[in-house]
C-alpha cells in the first residue's frame, strides 16, 4: 500500500487512464507505426520527440529525458504530487478511491469523495440559512449582499450562504452520518483545546469554492460587522490547494476558451460583479497573489492572453510586483504556441472591481482591458515612475532597477526590444544597455543554484550582506595571496579561467582558484577607480558567488557605500571609497593600492565582459552539482522525477552555456 491507496487501486487508475487522451489535450499527436509522438510539453521544442506508448501505458522524451506513465504526467503538467495526480485520474476515469489507515495513525483517513460530499452538503447548509434564517444576524448578511447589489439572483446562481455558527453546522452533518474527523479534514469544523469540536466559521456569509469540475471544496467567509479577519478562508486540505484554485473557474472556463482570455482579480464579489456585467471570462485568486500555478491553470482555456486587473490602492501595487516575480521564457515569442500573453491594468481612482463595473459599467472595464499592457512593459514603466529620469543618479538606479525585470527572459528578442526603450528612457547607450541585460542572472538561476549549493553540502552563498559586519583579518587575507596578484587586469584575462574540471573532487583546485579570484578582483578595482559603474554593476556585484571571502565582503561593503552615497546625494569618489576602506580592510589596503595602480582608463569598457567571465563559470558550476546529484540520486535508487528534470535542466544549461561561451570568444576578438 503506497500513499494510503492500495496496490491495486494504484494499478486500476493507470490502466484505466490513456496517455493518448491526456496528450493530445496539450496538443496535436503525430502517428509513426504503432506509437504516437508530439512536441514534449516540459520543453520548446519545434519536431515532435516525445514518445507514447499506450498500450505499455508509458511516455518518453527523448529531448529533455522526462518520462513515465500517466500518473507521472500528470504530476508534472499539472503541479501536483503523487496523490493528488492519482485522486485526479481516478475521478477522470470514474473510479473511487477509498484511503487506508496507515500504520502507526490511530485515526482514518477521510476520503477525497467523502470530502467532496461533505463540502456539498456544508454548502446546502449555509445557502438554506442565508435564504431562510430569520435571525437578526442572516438579516444582516442578506442587507450586506444587497448593498453590494449582490442580491436577487446571485445567491442563488453563486450559492452563497450564511454561516451562524454555534455548532449548528457540526450537529447537522453528524445528522448525515459524518465524522468529527471529516468534519475537521475538510476544514468547517476544528477541535478546541478541551476536545469540543465546533463550527469553523461563524457569522459569515459564504462563499463556496468550486474546482473545475463544480465540486465545492473550499469556502470563504466574510464578517458581518467589524470583526476579524474580515475575510476567513479554509485553510489548506486534501481538496484544497489556494496556488492552484481560482475562485470562479467552474463558470468562467467555457467563455475563457471562446474568447482566449482570462481576468483575473483578487476578491469573491469582485468575480460576481464582473459576471454580472457580461465579463464571464473573471476568476480570482483565493489570499495569495497570482502564481505559475495559476497560470498553467489558466493557461489551458485563455490560449490568447491572461489580464490581470489590479486595485489602484497600495494593496493592489504591491500585487503588482509580486506578479513581476512569475515572468519567465513562457511570456516570450520563443515559446511558439506554448507562450502565455499575461497583461495588466490598474483601475482608476483607487477603485476595486466591483466598485468601477457599479460606477461605470461593464463597457467601461471592457474597454480598459482591450487597452490592456503587457506585463513587462507595464511594471518597466511603474518602475520607472518611482524616478526622477532628470536626476543622473536616480536615472541610472532606474534603469537598473527596470532592467532586472527582465533578466528571467534576457535571451529573448523581446527582452532586447525592452532594452532598446530603457535606453531611451534612461539616456543610456544601445550597446552598453544589451551589455547590461547580458551581465544579469534571473532570479530563478540564482535560487536553484542556491539549491544545488545546499544539497552538494556547500554553503548556500558565500555573499555578505551590506549591513553584515565586515571583518578583515591577515588570517583571511592570505587566501588573497594566494590567489590575487597585481597584474593588470587585462594580463588576467589573457591567462583567463582554467578550463572547469568536471569532478566535483577538483572545485577547489589551486589555479582555478587563483585566475578566478584574480578577476573578481580586477573587477572591484575597476569600480574602486570608476565609482560611478558601481550603480550598474550593483545587481552582477550581489549575484556573483565569489570564490574568497573577503572580496565578498568588499563588494558588499562597496555597495553598501553606493546606496549611502545615493540616499544623501554625497559624491561617491575614488577617494571617498579609499578612506572608508582604509578603516575597514586595513590589511587588504596594500594589495588594493597596487591594484588600482594597474587599472588603465581603457579597463572600464571592459567591465562587462569580466562579469560575463564570471558567470560563465558560474554556470558550468552549476552543472557541476547538476550532474553530482544526479549522481547520487541514481545510487540511492530513487526520486525519478526529480532526476529527470535535473536532466532537462542540464541540457537547458548547456545549450546556454554553449551560447555564452561563443559570444564570449566574439566579443573577445
Amino acid at each position: 500500500m503506497a500513499f494510503g491507496y492500495s496496490d491495486e487501486e494504484i494499478r486500476r487508475v493507470r490502466e484505466a487512464s490513456s496517455l493518448k487522451e491526456l496528450f493530445a489535450q496539450r496538443g496535436a499527436l503525430v502517428k509513426r507505426g504503432g506509437d504516437f509522438w508530439c512536441c514534449c510539453p516540459f520543453h520548446h521544442e519545434k519536431t515532435p520527440s516525445l514518445k507514447i506508448d499506450d498500450a505499455l501505458g508509458l511516455w518518453h522524451c527523448f529531448g529533455c529525458g522526462a518520462g513515465g506513465d500517466a500518473i507521472s504526467f500528470v504530476e508534472r503538467a499539472e503541479n501536483m504530487n503523487f496523490v493528488e495526480a492519482l485522486e485526479y485520474l481516478a475521478e477522470r476515469a470514474h473510479i473511487p478511491l477509498q484511503k487506508q489507515q496507515q500504520s502507526g495513525k490511530n485515526t482514518p483517513t477521510s476520503s477525497t469523495l467523502t470530502l467532496k460530499q461533505l463540502c456539498k452538503d456544508a454548502a446546502e447548509f449555509y445557502h438554506c440559512q442565508l435564504m431562510r434564517l430569520t435571525s437578526e444576524q442572516a438579516q444582516a448578511a442578506r442587507d450586506y449582499l444587497s448593498s453590494r447589489q449582490l442580491g436577487g439572483d446571485i445567491p442563488r446562481l453563486w450559492n452563497l450562504g450564511f454561516a451562524p455558527g454555534n455548532g449548528t453546522l457540526v450537529s447537522y452533518l453528524r445528522s448525515k452520518s459524518y465524522s468529527d474527523a471529516d468534519m475537521i479534514a475538510a476544514n468547517v469544523a476544528l477541535k478546541n483545546a478541551n476536545g469540543v469540536v465546533h463550527d469553523r466559521f461563524f457569522n459569515r456569509i459564504m462563499f463556496p469554492i468550486f474546482d473545475v469540475s463544480d465540486n465545492v471544496i473550499a469556502f470563504g467567509g466574510r464578517v458581518i460587522g467589524s470583526g476579524q479577519p474580515k475575510y476567513l478562508n479554509t485553510s489548506e486540505s486534501p481538496l484544497f490547494h489556494k496556488s492552484r484554485v481560482l475562485y470562479g473557474l467552474n463558470k468562467a472556463k467555457t467563455a475563457m476558451s471562446e474568447k482566449g482570455e482570462a481576468i483575473v482579480v483578487e476578491g469573491y464579489t469582485d468575480v460576481i460583479a464582473l459576471h454580472q456585467s457580461g465579463i464571464t471570462h473573471a476568476v480570482a485568486t483565493l489570499g495569495t497573489a497570482l502564481t505559475s500555478q495559476h497560470i498553467n491553470v489558466l493557461s489551458r482555456y485563455a490560449k490568447r492572453s491572461i489580464v490581470y486587473l489590479f486595485d489602484g490602492d497600495n494593496a493592489g501595487q504591491h500585487a503588482i510586483e509580486r506578479a513581476l516575480q512569475f515572468i519567465d521564457d513562457r511570456f516570450t515569442p520563443e515559446a511558439g504556441a506554448a507562450r502565455v500573453q499575461l497583461k495588466a491594468v490598474t483601475l482608476p481612482d483607487n477603485l476595486d472591481p466591483a466598485e468601477f463595473v457599479t460606477a461605470h459599467g461593464g463597457a467601461a472595464l471592457d474597454a480598459l482591458i482591450a487597452h490592456a499592457q503587457p506585463l513587462l512593459l507595464f511594471g518597466i514603466e511603474r518602475r520607472l515612475s518611482k524616478y526622477n529620469l532628470e536626476n543622473p543618479w536616480e536615472r541610472t538606479q532606474a534603469f537598473s532597477d527596470a532592467l532586472s525585470i527582465l533578466a528571467p527572459i534576457k535571451h529573448s528578442l523581446l527582452a532586447k526590444e525592452y532594452v532598446s526603450l530603457l535606453a531611451d528612457r534612461c539616456n543610456v547607450r544601445t550597446d552598453d544597455a544589451l551589455k547590461a541585460l547580458a551581465a544579469l542572472r534571473s532570479n530563478s538561476a540564482v535560487s536553484s543554484a542556491m539549491r544545488e549549493r545546499t544539497r552538494s553540502g556547500m554553503p548556500p552563498s558565500s555573499g555578505v550582506h551590506p549591513s553584515a559586519s565586515m571583518q578583515s583579518s591577515s588570517g583571511t587575507f592570505k587566501q588573497v595571496n594566494a590567489s590575487v596578484n597585481s597584474e593588470s587586469y587585462a594580463q588576467g584575462t589573457q591567462v583567463g579561467f582554467a578550463r572547469r574540471v568536471r569532478s566535483s573532487q577538483a572545485q577547489s583546485a589551486p589555479g582555478k582558484t587563483t585566475n578566478r579570484a584574480r578577476i573578481e578582483f580586477s573587477v572591484l578595482c575597476i569600480l574602486i577607480r570608476k565609482p560611478e559603474a558601481i550603480g550598474r554593476a550593483y545587481e552582477q556585484l550581489q549575484q556573483i558567488k565569489w570564490s574568497v571571502e573577503v572580496l565578498s565582503q568588499l563588494a558588499s561593503f562597496l555597495c553598501e557605500e553606493y546606496k549611502r552615497a545615493y540616499s544623501t546625494h554625497a559624491a561617491c569618489t575614488t577617494d571617498v571609497l579609499m578612506s572608508a576602506l582604509s578603516q575597514r580592510f586595513v590589511s587588504l589596503m596594500p594589495r588594493l593600492s597596487q591594484g588600482l595602480m594597474s587599472v588603465k582608463d581603457t579597463d572600464y569598457q571592459r567591465l562587462s565582459y569580466l562579469f560575463e567571465e564570471l558567470a560563465i563559470g558560474d554556470l558550468e558550476d552549476k552543472i557541476i552539482h547538476a550532474r553530482g546529484r544526479i549522481k547520487q540520486l541514481q545510487a540511492l535508487g530513487e526520486n525519478n522525477s526529480e532526476r529527470d528534470q535535473l536532466f532537462c535542466e542540464i541540457s537547458s544549461m548547456q545549450k546556454e552555456l554553449f551560447e555564452r561561451k561563443l559570444k564570449h570568444q566574439q566579443s573577445r576578438g
